[in-house]
């Protein structure tokens, strides 16, 4: 029997209640050309049941024994697909459109050049949809994006991809990488900037995946551990695309990635919202940090300077004025006589007419002030 075109893999942990509507969503798709493997990572539930319920040659079960973890499980379900193509989707998501696959494989047959597609997701709680993720949409026309300029333009920024809604080549795992294990919140995200450095991306403007936001989800409930691993996953997530970015000799992205670093720097520094909880990086820890990142102490201080800068930044938009002003202290400190922070930290003593004048300024130079 030849090998199937497209691999499933539906990594699957204690959902077997959900498992049913992911597989039936697959399996009505008018593409037929595929396989489906069911990843069960040890799932004290009925998951086998479930998975041995569906009469389809093309299913196959994998009970993993031990629990490998979510990383070790898609990795190992990317090593065992069969296809050219490999799509992840988790067993709590599902397919919202019979037609998604089918044109999907039209675009990427079509375009040797891209790496993947995906389109926006409509979020789902319970049994209703809740609206597209607007994270996820970037236009109202389909697309073949420059990898390149769609790394810098949205993927350097945020993680646009909806985990469930890809369609991967293959090639993509196999020559650039697989999920990387040590980045257990951010790894779909820098697969996503890393494939973009090297392929085109294939868009699809029409939301066709389901994404459920439910009790058992990963990130549904973070433990004080776990987000720290998210602040981790955030700061180290840059400097490793741009690490492949070096490689490759694309330099201006080398440089754009030291910025988009620093500016997640910055936001821990001031405080982010994570699942109702606000995280946040000390100085001590952004310096114990840098240390393992950074061996050239010139570069760290200028680095840890951009940082605070970035972070002062964000205090200020916020009318957090004695804040910044500690922030862009400590960037003069680092970095005397810098002139754009000078001037910042001038505007934070003068509370909110420095705020006033600084957007009046902006707009006359047509920058629109970031605070995300």
């Amino acid at each position: 029997m030849s090998d199937p075109r497209v691999s499933f893999v539906v990594p699957c942990y204690r959902l077997a209640h959900l498992l049913g509507e992911c597989i039936q969503s697959i399996l009505g798709q008018s593409y037929k050309d595929f396989e489906v493997l069911i990843m069960d990572d040890n799932s004290p539930d009925n998951t086998e049941e479930v998975a041995l319920s569906f009469d389809d040659p093309r299913i196959k079960y994998v009970r993993n024994d031990p629990n490998l973890g979510h990383l070790r499980n898609y990795n190992k379900g990317i090593g065992l697909s069969r296809g050219a193509y490999v799509w992840l989707i988790s067993a709590d998501d599902c397919l919202a459109s019979p037609h998604v696959l089918e044109r999907y494989m039209a675009a990427l047959e079509a375009n040797s050049k891209a790496g993947y597609a995906f389109c926006p997701a409509l979020g789902r709680h319970g049994d209703k949809r809740t609206g597209i993720l607007q994270y996820t949409y970037h236009g109202t026309k389909n697309a073949i994006f420059d990898g390149r300029k769609f790394l810098t333009d949205r993927l350097l920024k945020e993680n646009g991809i909806a985990a469930a809604s890809g369609l991967v080549r293959k090639e993509c795992y196999e020559q650039v990488s697989l999920f990387p294990l040590d980045m257990p919140y951010g790894g779909d995200w820098f697969l996503w900037a890393v494939f973009a450095l090297h392929y085109d991306v294939a868009y699809f403007a029409e939301p066709m995946v389901e994404y459920r936001v439910h009790d058992l989800a990963m990130c549904a409930t973070l433990s004080q551990e776990s987000i720290r691993k998210c602040i981790d996953d955030d700061l180290v997530l840059h400097r490793r695309i741009g690490a492949e970015a070096e490689r490759l000799g694309f330099d201006a992205i080398v440089g754009m990635c030291r910025e988009q670093n620093a500016i997640q720097f910055g936001r821990y520094l001031s405080g982010v919202s994570i699942r109702g909880t606000i995280a946040t990086l000390s100085v001590e820890e952004m310096t114990t940090t840098l240390d393992k990142f950074i061996a050239d102490e010139s570069e760290r201080k200028n680095f840890a300077a951009l940082a605070f800068a970035k972070a002062g930044d964000r205090f200020f938009w916020r009318s957090e004025y004695a804040r910044a002003g500690a922030m862009y202290q400590e960037a003069l400190r680092l970095r005397r006589f810098w002139p754009a922070v000078l001037g910042r930290s001038m505007l934070a003593s003068c509370n909110a007419p420095g705020l006033a004048f600084r957007k009046v300024f902006l707009f006359l130079h047509s920058v629109k002030p970031r605070t995300g």
